[in-house]
């Protein structure tokens, strides 16, 4: 930071006092009259040229003491260059911290926060902020070097709305900056990348000083997403410059990534304990929560993420085949998870957590209600919303789980009729001779094909009803059924007057797609499934849920619209069908880097969210023994059991109708892929239409939206025949079509 004497003499001597600057126009109109570049205006204040374009269009303030010296050389150019007319927003920048509005009643907390989490604020049941707009997309990202950012064009689809369309709400100020920064070193100066192309100066010299700038001065966040909910606490991403600066390591040792985070006794830590900050019980790791205990209703947290510690794992986050993070420039960094910020939600840990998260923040478990007699706020639970950790029923709980301990013999593999088995597919056959005569297989995909069956399903919101004595059974209650399906016969089945061939088909009520072989417990679902074939059910007991709600439907539609709205950034609209969509799919692969990698990113949202609903002890405590997880309101394996059986159940339901349509039958069907004996390379070459070109309703259908299907790839007969021979029968060639390496994870 320079001295007050090395800017006098840039600027001759300041004036006294420290009067508002002048409006954002006038500080550009005054500098272009004196004939001063920004770049030379940046070279005498020693800054950078995006701070002062910043200062220019009123996205940041100067500071002391470049804020003086800039006063200053203002005041001297406008005594030189006066203006007969007072520009039209030469008032003051300076804007006031939100502050709550005097007399307002503080409302009861929450919930008890998970424990990797801060004590939670008091949130006043008010209606959430207008979310920041969304980033637009940019242009190549520059090399490492001062030269700023390019300055980021509006998005094509916003420089053109409709004149009816109404104005959108203005953001609010107290994150105008958006809901993260990427903290980054160059020449010797902290920057931090704000979404939308902004540029900040950071002057923290310390770690504890970076939290305070992030609180104080920097308006990062990101607004409540339900008006019960919380606003999104600051997120930080720290390159392995700016690593360096604030003394943590660019990497891990063993030890310290087998414990997933510094030891205690850690310089860095030591500093933040010293400046009376603490840590969520995860400590400082790739995902850090730095926080001092709520006042009132106001938050003191800033969280970390530290991709150089991998907590932007490649499976999740990036392109395993060719990672792009690691040479990421931080602009595009800022760009690319603001979007998944604005979009999503600021990122809480892996997708899959904040897939998680998301649940939770669009149905807080809690509200603060005001007591009509003391006019007091209290808790209260609201009815459509997970509230409390419930009873765990045997058949529902993985392996592992304490309730099991002691019921089996060691080793013991449970049968059907001992554990709820809903998963998705993975089921392949061999060809028939007329199927060999075809040359392809042609392998489609269901997009987001997890978050498509999460869509408008009734699920459990309380604890089990254990129902016994052969209970009649009830399609509008979520839960699990002891029943024997093992009469359901396919072939018997006629879909719309026709039969279909039951032995080319696989079963619905398996994963691996073989038919019953006695009582077993199943999803309300897959019951329902049989129930809607034509077939009698008599359930033997059940454990369900008396009190329902489609607790999903608002997670669905968030992710869907951030998964629509990117593949639009890419070029794939939902207007498109057939060929058009098909071209735009294959271009769509090279058209931006950045938003490519963020699509990845929401489908793994969307498929680990439905598995955090029943995560597994990963190691950290012994078998048969609690783990964490066990402690959250969100640990329903029966809801993950109901999402993956009304997967399943929609999938079998499409190649029902195709084989009756077209007497087309699948060889192979692996999670949400399917592959069919095709004349020619493309879907268009395998899939119904009617006369008219449309394809047959019930069908699969090519198109962008969740539910819909693209290309996953094309093979030839004669290399499957050659991988069965090879693979010894043993192989699914539904995992193996792939055309895009990237295509068919599962979403």
């Amino acid at each position: 930071m320079p001295t007050e004497e090395e800017l006098f003499a840039a600027v001759d001597a300041l004036l006294a006092g420290d009067p508002d600057l002048p409006g954002p126009a006038e500080r550009a109109r005054l500098r272009e009259a004196a004939g001063i570049t920004q770049a030379r205006l940046a070279q005498v204040l020693q800054t950078t040229t995006q701070t002062v374009k910043n200062w220019e269009a009123g996205r940041s303030r100067p500071r002391p003491p470049r804020r003086q010296a800039y006063q200053r050389l203002l005041e001297g150019w406008a005594q030189q260059f006066p203006t007969t007319t007072t520009p039209a927003d030469t008032a003051p920048t300076a804007t006031a911290p939100v502050a709550t509005p005097p007399g307002e009643p503080t409302p009861a907390p929450p919930a008890p926060a998970p424990a990797d989490e801060p004590p939670p604020t008091h949130p006043a049941p008010e209606p959430a902020p207008a979310p920041a707009p969304e980033p637009a997309p940019t242009s190549e990202a520059p090399p490492r070097s001062r030269t700023p950012h390019p300055e980021k064009a509006p998005h094509p689809r916003k420089a053109h709305r409709p004149a009816h369309r109404p104005t959108p709400p203005p953001a609010d100020q107290r994150f105008e900056n958006g809901p993260l920064a990427v903290i980054d070193v160059e020449d010797g100066h902290v920057l931090a990348y704000c979404v939308g192309g902004l540029v900040l100066d950071v002057p923290a010299k310390s770690l504890p000083a970076l939290i305070d700038w992030t609180l104080t001065e920097a308006r990062l966040g990101q607004p409540r997403l339900h008006r019960n909910g919380r606003d999104g606490d600051p997120l930080l991403v720290l390159t392995p410059a700016a690593l360096e600066r604030y003394g943590l390591p660019t990497a891990l040792s063993d030890e310290e990534r087998r414990a997933g985070r510094l030891p205690d006794g850690h310089k860095a830590v030591r500093q933040l304990t010293r400046a009376d900050w603490k840590l969520t019980r995860r400590g400082l790791g790739p995902w850090a929560r730095i926080y001092r205990p709520a006042e009132g209703a106001k938050r003191h947290c800033v969280q970390l993420c530290i991709p150089a510690w991998n907590a932007l794992d490649a499976r999740e986050w990036d392109d395993r085949n060719a990672p792009r993070l690691p040479s990421m420039h931080p602009a595009d960094l800022a760009r690319y998870l603001g979007a998944y910020a604005q979009r999503v939600m600021t990122p809480r840990g892996t997708a899959a957590v904040t897939g998680l998260e998301l649940m939770t923040a669009l149905h807080p478990p809690t509200r603060a209600e005001k007591d009509p007699v003391t006019g007091a706020f209290t808790r209260a639970l609201n009815e459509d919303a997970l509230t409390a950790v419930h009873d765990v029923v045997e058949c529902e709980v993985p392996d592992e789980h304490p309730l099991l301990k002691g019921r089996f013999a060691r080793h013991h593999l449970r049968t059907p009729a001992e554990m709820l088995m809903e998963e998705p597919y993975d089921w392949c056959r061999p060809l028939t001779d007329d199927e060999c005569m075809r040359q392809y297989l042609v392998a489609i995909d269901v997009n987001m094909s997890f978050a498509a069956a999460a869509n408008g399903l009734t699920v459990g919101l309380n604890g089990p009803t254990h129902l016994t004595g052969n209970p009649p059974f009830d399609p509008s209650l979520p839960g699990s059924w002891l029943v024997d399906l093992s009469h359901v016969d396919l072939s018997r089945v006629r879909v719309d007057g026709r039969p279909v061939d039951g032995g080319r088909l696989p079963s619905p009520f398996t994963p691996k797609g073989e038919r019953p072989t006695g009582p077993a417990w199943y999803a309300t679902p897959t019951v329902a499934y049989a129930v809607e074939l034509g077939f009698e059910v008599a359930p033997v007991e059940a454990y369900v849920r008396t009190r329902t709600g489609r607790y999903l439907d608002a997670w669905y539609k968030r992710l869907r619209d951030a998964y629509v709205t990117t593949m639009a950034d890419l070029g794939v609209t939902t207007g498109l069908g057939g060929a058009e969509f098909l071209d735009a799919m294959a271009r769509s692969r090279q058209s931006d880097p950045v938003m490519a990698l963020l699509v990845g990113a929401i489908k793994a949202t969307a498929k680990g969210g439905i598995g955090k609903l029943r995560q597994r002890n990963r190691g950290q405590v012994p078998y048969h023994e609690p783990w964490p997880a066990l402690e959250r309101e969100t640990w329903r394996p029966d809801i993950r059991a109901a999402v993956l059986a009304n997967q399943r159940i929609g999938l079998h339901r499409k190649l029902m109708k195709t084989a009756a349509a077209a007497d087309l039958y699948p060889v192979a069907v692996g999670t949400d892929a399917v592959v069919y004996p095709s004349p020619g390379p493309t879907p268009l070459d395998v899939l119904p239409r009617t006369p008219e070109g449309k394809p047959v309703p019930g069908t699969f259908r090519l198109g962008v939206s969740p539910g819909m299907v693209k290309h996953q790839g094309t093979r030839t007969v004669l290399w499957a025949e050659e991988q069965f021979e090879e693979q010894g029968g043993v192989f699914n060639i539904a995992n193996h079509i792939k055309t895009d390496p990237a295509a068919g994870e599962g979403e």
